[in-house]
């Protein structure tokens, strides 16, 4: 969806229309809810906005117009990774044995990954690659704040009201990137918008729900291995997109997802 509302529209008017549509379906919502989430607890709902949505909204589309959908979506399963380390370093999860030999091989999977793309190491394509890899490390911190701040906090709630927040500043960024100055009645500009709002509507907004649903019932860790699923799915569209995908490149996904399960192996902690 990101690549075609990148045909007729910029990354950032891609990423600020998902967010835009994201809060305008659940917008009844966080009215209905807004008042019965204290202060304190709305400045981190919205911050988990951010870092869950905003942020890697705009690191996604703007890496994608320089690096193929496959490799990020196998980026993206580093996500894990960084909620264990995140996690360790700034919310005093415990660390044990395993997660470091995880997180070890799945770095060591990524590292080759980028081997296997010879174009991607050069200088202005590494430079796109760590916009993939900051937006799974804001994913961490997010998944972290959630279930230790907001676990009291109904999904439903925390979702509509970080996302109808979050679409003040999309809406801004969309206003001074000229999106309300292009033909919105052409054929082009209508077609990419409408499927930067079903990336909003599907690939945000419900997405969203389920996520903090799964991080509250199932804990952050195991919540944030729904990523397994993104690469395999990204890499079967980059195929069809005639994108670089062979048996190098899902032999690092394997090495990734490998240390990833390896991370989540219970042991005692050390």
């Amino acid at each position: 969806m990101m690549k075609e509302g990148l045909l007729h529209l910029s990354a950032f008017q891609v990423a600020s229309l998902r967010i835009v549509f994201s809060g305008i379906v659940l917008l009844p919502t966080a009215l209905k809810h807004f008042k019965k989430i204290s202060s304190d607890k709305l400045w981190i709902i919205f911050l988990s906005g951010v870092l869950g949505s905003l942020l890697p909204a705009y690191l996604f589309c703007i890496a994608e117009t320089r690096i193929d959908g496959a490799l990020a979506g196998t980026l993206n399963s580093l996500t894990p990774i960084f909620v264990i380390v995140t996690g360790a370093l700034f919310f005093s999860s415990k660390t044990n044995s395993n997660k470091l030999l995880g997180i070890f091989i799945a770095f060591t999977g990524s590292i080759l990954l980028l081997f296997s793309k010879g174009n991607v190491l050069q200088s202005q394509y590494m430079e796109y690659v760590s916009f993939v890899i900051i937006a799974t490390i804001c994913y961490g911190f997010n998944v972290n704040m959630v279930y230790k701040y907001l676990h009291h906090i109904g999904s439903l709630q925390i979702a509509s009201i970080a996302l109808v927040s979050n679409a003040i500043p999309a809406m801004a960024v969309l206003y001074f990137t000229g999106y309300f100055n292009l033909p919105l009645t052409d054929s082009g500009v209508l077609y990419s918008t409408g499927f930067a709002a079903l990336l909003g509507i599907f690939g945000t907004a419900i997405a969203s729900i389920l996520f903090y649903v799964l991080i509250k019932k199932a804990g952050a860790i195991f919540a944030s291995m729904v990523t397994y699923g993104i690469p395999i799915i990204a890499n079967f569209w980059g195929i069809i997109y005639g994108e670089e995908v062979g048996w190098k490149q899902f032999g690092c996904l394997f090495l990734i997802l490998s240390g990833v399960f390896i991370a989540n192996m219970k042991r005692a902690a050390i």
